[in-house]
């Protein structure tokens, strides 16, 4: 070959790899100027997941403080319904404490009514009492660590050996929840 033919081959091989570089160079420009659109649009879609974390977060400690709120306000009010019904217990010893005696009254019917009064009284309370959940602790036949408390043990004839003998404070409880135990004695 002569060297004006190996001259052209070379040139045109320099020309073919010119060629390659270029294109190459304009794949990359290209794929660099669709990664600047990529990034962005990931950006933008990390800022709408932030903003939306930011909002979901917000709403929930929002609901927790709500929350929070209601049930300091269920607490402070839990008593609410049971101390209404006792306000007409209330009102009828106030009344029963106003009761005065006059000069043609009978003392033995002015005993009555105060007596009659007393019951009504312990009528409605026992009826809230109910009506709450309050239930009186059963004190008779075996003795119950659980609900019962013996403050004295007494022979008897009449009873089995760990029976309630006696009575001295009544005991209650709501559900199976004792809030005062019943004292009592027992048998030896």
């Amino acid at each position: 070959m002569s060297t004006e033919k190996k001259d052209e081959s070379i040139q045109e091989e320099l020309v073919m790899q010119q060629d390659e570089v270029i294109e190459e160079t304009f794949q990359e420009e290209t794929e660099e100027e669709n990664l600047p659109d990529e990034l962005t649009l990931l950006r933008d879609q990390v800022k709408q997941l932030e903003d939306k974390y930011l909002r979901a977060n917000a709403e929930f400690e929002n609901l927790k403080k709500r929350l929070e709120r209601e049930k300091m306000q269920a607490i402070a009010y839990s008593n609410e319904l049971f101390a209404r019904d006792m306000l007409g217990v209330l009102d009828a010893l106030d009344a029963a404490s106003t009761i005065k005696e006059s000069e043609d009254s009978n003392p033995q019917e002015l005993f009555v009514k105060i007596k009659e009064g007393i019951d009504l009284t312990i009528e409605q309370c026992k009826k809230a009492f109910e009506k709450h959940g309050l239930e009186m602790i059963e004190a008779n036949g075996e003795f119950d660590p659980n609900f019962h408390e013996a403050v004295m043990q007494l022979d008897s004839e009449e009873k089995k050996q760990g029976e309630i003998l006696q009575v001295f404070q009544k005991g209650y409880k709501i559900k199976d929840r004792v809030i005062r135990p019943a004292m009592v004695s027992i048998v030896k």
